[in-house]
C-alpha cells in the first residue's frame, strides 16, 4: 500500500473510530455477559463448573495468543481489512455458539470470537493514537477505555434481562446485532491508517509468543482444579515468555517491540491498567454469582441490581478521559484506586442481612473508582510513546491485560472454592453462607489489587513534569544530531 492511500486525518475521527469501538465493546461485553448465564449453560449441557469456566478462560486464551500478533498484522494487511475480518469473524463465532448442539461446539464458537477480540482491542487504541491530535487524545482514549470498563460492567445486566425472557442462546444473537452496526460504521467511515510494509515474519517469535501466553492462561485455568498441572504450566509459560521478550529485544525487526518497556511512564501506566482490569474481572466474576447463590437474588433481578453501577461506570469513564486532557493522570489514578479499595471493603462487610441498596451502593463505589483510574493510566502510558511505537504499546498493554484478566478470574475461582471449603470444614451447613464466605475471599483479592494500584499510582508524574521531560528529550536529541552533523 502506497503512502498516498494512508489517511490519518479522517473528516470525522469519532465516526471513523466508531466501528472499532462497537466491535471492542462486544468483545469486552462478552467477557462477563456469560458469567450470569453459566448456571443455565451448565444445566443445558450437564457439565460442571470447571468445564463451564472454559467459556471464559478459553476465550481469554485465544485473545492472549492473537493480541501479540496485532502489531505485525497491521504491517501486512490494511486497517480496514483487519477490522472487517475481525467483525465478520466474531459474527461467525456468535452464530456457531448460538446454535451449538453441544458444549464442544459452543466452546469452538467462543474461541473463534476470541480471534476477533484479539485483533480489534489493540486496533481500537492504536487507530485512535493515529487519527486524533495530542490535545484531544485523552478524550479519544477515554472513549476506548469506556469500552474496556463499561462493557464488562454492563454485561451481566443485559444478560440478566435476556435470561429473564429468553434462552442463553439469545445472548450470542445480541452480539450479532451490535456487530452488524459496527460493520456499517466501519465500511462508511474508517480509513487505512497504517502503512503496509510487509516485513519478514519471525516464525520463532510467533511460536514463542503463542506457547508462552497459552501456557500461562492454561495454567491459570487449572488453579482451582489441578494445582500441580497449573504450577508446571505457569512456570513453563513464564520462562518461555522471558525467552520471547529477550529474543524480541535483539531482533532487527521485532514482531512486538518490547523496547517500549524502557519507557518508565509506559511501564507504570501499563501495570496500573492491568491491576485495574484485574479488579474489574475479579469483582464482576464473583458478584453475579454472589447475588444469586449467596443472597438468593433471582437471575433477572441480578442484572437490574448491577445496572446503576454500569451506568455510573460509563459516565465516569467518559469524564475521566476528558479530565486527563486538563490535569493529567497523577491525581486521577490515585483517587481511582483509593475509591476502588473502598468499594472492595464495602463488599467485604456485606452479608446475607445486607440490603440490595447496600450492594448497589458498594457496586457503584467500585464502578466510580475503576474507570477513574483506567483511562488516565492507559493514556499516560501510551502518550509516552511516539506514533510508530503506539501499535506495539497498545498490543503489549492489551495482551498482558487479558493475561491478568485470566489470572484474576482463576485466582477468584480458587479463592471462592477455598472460602466455601473453609466454611464447611469449620462445621457450617448452609450452602448460601458457604458461598458468602467464598465471595468474601474473592473480594479480599480485589482489595489487594486496589491497594497495590493505589501505591503504584504514586509513581505517576504530573502532566507538567511529563511535558517538561518530553521537551528536554527533544532538545537533547536535537543537540546530539547537531553535534553529529558538525563532526561530520
Amino acid at each position: 500500500m502506497s503512502k498516498s492511500q494512508i489517511n490519518t486525518k479522517p473528516e470525522h475521527p469519532y465516526l471513523a473510530l466508531m466501528g472499532v469501538l462497537i466491535g471492542g465493546f462486544v468483545g469486552m461485553f462478552s467477557e462477563t455477559s456469560l458469567n450470569i448465564a453459566l448456571p443455565s449453560i451448565m444445566k443445558a449441557f450437564s457439565i460442571e463448573t470447571g468445564t463451564a469456566q472454559w467459556l471464559v478462560t478459553g476465550y481469554m486464551l485465544v485473545i492472549a495468543i492473537v493480541l501479540p500478533l496485532s502489531s505485525l498484522l497491521t504491517k501486512h494487511f490494511s486497517t480496514r481489512g483487519l477490522v472487517r475480518f475481525g467483525i465478520l469473524d466474531f459474527i461467525i463465532g456468535s452464530i456457531i455458539a448460538a446454535i451449538a448442539p453441544s458444549f464442544a461446539i459452543l466452546l469452538i464458537g467462543r474461541m473463534i470470537q476470541g480471534i476477533a477480540t484479539g485483533l480489534i482491542l489493540p486496533l481500537m487504541f492504536s487507530i485512535a493514537m493515529r487519527i486524533f491530535p495530542p490535545n484531544k487524545l485523552g478524550a479519544a482514549l477515554g472513549a476506548a477505555a469506556l469500552v474496556i470498563m463499561f462493557a464488562p460492567a454492563i454485561g451481566p445486566t443485559i444478560s440478566g434481562i435476556i435470561l429473564g425472557v429468553a434462552s442463553w442462546r439469545w445472548i450470542f444473537v445480541s452480539f450479532i446485532v451490535f456487530l452488524l452496526i459496527a460493520l456499517v460504521f466501519m465500511e462508511k467511515n474508517l480509513t487505512n491508517v497504517f502503512e503496509v510494509t510487509k516485513p519478514a515474519v519471525d516464525w520463532l517469535a510467533i511460536f514463542l509468543s503463542t506457547i508462552s501466553f497459552g501456557l500461562i492462561v492454561f495454567g491459570v485455568s487449572y488453579l482451582s482444579s489441578n494445582v500441580p498441572v497449573a504450577i508446571v504450566s505457569l512456570i513453563a509459560g513464564v520462562i518461555l515468555l522471558v525467552v520471547y521478550i529477550r529474543q524480541q529485544l535483539k531482533a532487527k525487526t521485532p514482531t512486538l517491540d518490547f523496547a517500549v518497556l524502557r519507557r518508565p511512564e509506559f511501564v507504570t501506566g501499563s501495570v496500573l491498567v492491568m491491576l485495574n482490569f484485574g479488579i474489574t474481572l475479579s469483582a464482576m466474576y464473583i458478584l453475579p454469582m454472589y447475588l444469586q447463590n449467596g443472597l438468593g437474588v433471582a437471575v433477572a433481578l441480578t442484572g437490574v441490581v448491577m445496572l446503576p453501577g454500569g451506568i455510573i461506570n460509563a459516565a465516569v469513564s467518559f469524564g475521566a478521559g476528558r479530565a486527563y486532557d486538563s490535569i493529567g493522570a497523577k491525581w486521577l489514578a490515585r483517587l481511582g484506586f483509593l475509591v476502588s479499595a473502598i468499594g472492595a471493603v464495602m463488599f467485604l462487610f456485606s452479608n446475607q442481612n445486607s440490603s440490595l441498596g447496600y450492594i448497589i451502593a458498594a457496586h457503584i463505589v467500585l464502578m466510580i473508582g475503576v474507570p477513574l483510574a483506567m483511562s488516565p493510566s492507559q493514556t499516560y502510558g501510551l502518550n509516552s510513546l511516539n506514533e510508530y511505537q503506539s501499535a506495539d504499546g497498545s498490543a503489549i498493554i492489551n495482551t498482558f491485560q487479558q493475561v491478568i484478566g485470566a489470572v484474576a478470574t482463576g485466582v477468584a475461582t480458587l479463592l471462592l472454592s477455598a472460602g466455601q471449603n473453609s466454611y464447611f470444614a469449620n462445621g457450617g451447613h448452609s450452602t448460601s453462607l458457604a458461598f458468602t464466605n467464598g465471595a468474601h475471599y474473592g473480594f479480599a483479592f480485589t482489595l489487594v489489587l486496589a491497594v497495590l494500584g493505589f501505591l503504584l499510582a504514586f509513581r505517576v508524574h504530573s502532566k507538567d513534569y511529563v511535558e517538561k521531560k518530553d521537551r528536554q528529550e527533544s532538545t537533547n536529541k536535537a543537540s546530539k544530531l547537531e553535534t553529529e552533523n558538525d563532526l561530520g
